[in-house]
């Protein structure tokens, strides 16, 4: 997004002020989607974590 804001800007368009907008939207919400998705792996590391930990656990016991 920001590189279509850099190209655009390059080839002498100007940007409207809604475009802009939409276009910044653009950038956060893809932002926040990388956000979530760095948070779903760190709770799949966890849980995985905890598994291999539980299983250890249970091995040491045998």
């Amino acid at each position: 997004t920001q590189l279509l804001i850099a190209q655009k800007e390059e080839a002498g368009i100007q940007l409207q002020a809604e475009e802009y907008d939409l276009m910044a939207a653009a950038a956060d919400l893809d932002e926040i989607e990388e956000v979530n998705a760095n948070c779903i792996l760190m709770a799949n590391l966890q849980q995985a974590s905890s598994s291999v930990e539980q299983h250890s656990a249970n091995f040491e016991e045998t």
